[in-house]
C-alpha cells in the first residue's frame, strides 16, 4: 500500500532524491496533468521526469507507466514514435478510464545499463508514494513501452528485489515502496540480447556522424565482459524467476532492427514459466509498425489488455 509519510521537501543539503508533487492545470475535461515531477535526483545527472495524466473519474483508478524507446540512446516521455500521435495514445489510455504516467529515464550515454531499469523502477516507487495525491489504485500499475521501452517493461514485470536483489532493483527516488507491476505490454522490445551482438548495427546516416552503437553503448565497459552483461540484462534471464504479471507482446512480422524472433523468445520461455503471454504479430510491420494501418487497432488492443488486468 502507499506510504502516508510525507515527501522530502527541497530544503537544506543534501538535496532530497525526490521532489514532492506540484499541483496539476485541470483542462476542460477535468483531466488532471501533472508535469515535470521530479521522481529521482542523483549527484552528477539531470534530475528524472515524469507527466502525470489522470482523467476525471470517482474513486482511485488503474495507472499505466508509459516508457518511450529510442535505442537507449534518445527519446522523450511526452512524445510516442512518429507512427503513434499523441493524441491516439493518451486520448485511448484515459478514455479506459486509467492514469497515464510517463517517464524519462537515463540515456545509455549518460550511465549504461541498469541505470535505465533503476530509473524505471523507481518512477513505479514515486507513483506508489503519492498514489492517493493522484487517484490512483497502488496495487493496480501496469507497464507499457516500446522497443527500448519495451525492453524497460519487460524487466519491470519481471526484475524483483526479492529474487534479482538491489544491484537491479536501484536506490534512486522513493526507496521503501515496491515497484512491481501488474501487466505488461511489450512493443517489439529485445528479450534475448546476446545473440544480437554479432548482427549488424543500424545503418549509416549518408552524410551524418557516426551512431552509436545501441547495444553495446547499453551495455557498457569493454568488450570482455559483454556478453555476461548482456545475459544480465536480457528479460528471458528472469522468465520464471518468480511470479510474474501477465505478458501482451506486439511485434511488426517485418522488423528489420529487433527481429520478430524475440518476442517469440520471451514468450516460449514465460509460457514455460506458466506465465500468461499472448504473441500479437502486425502482419508486415517493420520497426514501429511501420508500412502498417493497424496503428489505431494495435493501440485499441493493447489499452483493452491494459484495461482487463488493470480493472478491480
Amino acid at each position: 500500500m502507499t506510504s502516508t509519510a510525507p515527501a522530502p521537501l527541497d530544503t537544506g543539503w543534501p538535496p532530497p532524491p525526490f521532489l514532492a508533487p506540484a499541483p496539476p492545470v485541470v483542462d476542460a475535461d477535468g483531466v488532471r496533468h501533472f508535469d515535470g515531477l521530479t521522481y529521482a535526483r542523483t549527484p552528477g545527472y539531470r534530475p528524472r521526469l515524469l507527466d502525470v495524466h489522470v482523467p476525471a473519474a470517482e474513486g482511485a483508478m488503474g495507472a499505466v507507466v508509459w516508457i518511450h524507446g529510442g535505442g537507449w540512446l534518445e527519446g522523450d516521455r511526452r512524445y510516442p514514435p512518429p507512427t503513434v500521435p499523441v493524441e491516439l495514445l493518451h486520448g485511448a489510455v484515459l478514455g479506459a478510464g486509467l492514469a497515464l504516467v510517463c517517464v524519462d529515464y537515463r540515456h545509455s550515454l549518460e550511465a549504461p545499463f541498469p541505470a535505465q531499469l533503476h530509473d524505471v523502477k523507481a518512477a513505479i516507487r514515486y507513483v506508489r508514494r503519492h498514489a492517493g495525491l493522484f487517484g490512483i489504485d497502488p496495487e493496480r500499475i501496469g507497464a507499457w513501452g516500446e522497443s527500448a521501452g519495451g525492453h524497460l517493461a519487460a524487466l519491470a514485470g519481471l526484475v524483483r528485489a526479492d529474487t534479482d536483489g538491489a544491484a537491479l532493483e536501484g536506490q534512486d527516488g522513493v526507496p521503501d515502496e515496491d515497484s512491481g507491476v501488474r501487466a505488461v505490454v511489450d512493443w517489439y522490445g529485445v528479450s534475448e540480447i546476446e545473440p544480437l551482438l554479432t548482427q549488424p548495427t543500424l545503418p549509416p546516416v549518408p552524410g551524418g556522424p557516426p551512431y552509436p552503437d545501441p547495444l553495446a553503448t547499453l551495455l557498457g565497459g569493454e568488450e570482455e565482459g559483454r556478453r555476461e552483461r548482456a545475459r544480465v540484462a536480457s528479460p528471458v534471464t528472469y522468465a520464471g524467476a518468480a511470479p510474474a504479471p501477465p505478458f501482451l507482446l506486439v511485434h511488426g512480422r517485418e522488423d528489420r532492427v529487433v527481429p520478430f524472433s524475440q518476442s517469440e523468445v520471451l514468450a516460449q520461455a514465460l509460457a514455460r514459466a506458466g506465465t500468461e503471454v499472448t504473441v500479437r504479430a502486425v502482419e508486415g510491420a517493420d520497426h514501429i509498425f511501420l508500412g502498417s494501418a493497424e496503428v489505431p487497432a494495435v493501440v485499441a488492443e493493447s489499452v483493452d489488455f491494459l484495461r482487463r488486468h488493470l480493472t478491480a
